[in-house]
């Protein structure tokens, strides 16, 4: 008897694409990851304005 097609047994994926990812692939990540380091690291460490601050205790409160 075969599996149906919504079977959770079956495998999500098929194996092509369980693969580890290619050079170019694992490249791009890099290149991606480094860039938006780049552009967002400094709002990141920005400190957090004093009244949104207020604005979150309030609700806490609530």
């Amino acid at each position: 008897m075969m599996p149906k097609a919504n079977d959770p047994s079956r495998s999500v994926a098929p194996k092509a694409a369980q693969k580890k990812p290619r050079k170019t692939e694992a490249a791009f990540d890099l290149w991606l990851q480094k860039g938006l380091h780049d552009i967002f690291d400094n709002v990141a460490h920005e400190p957090i304005p004093e009244e949104l601050l207020r604005l979150i205790e309030e609700d806490r409160k609530r």
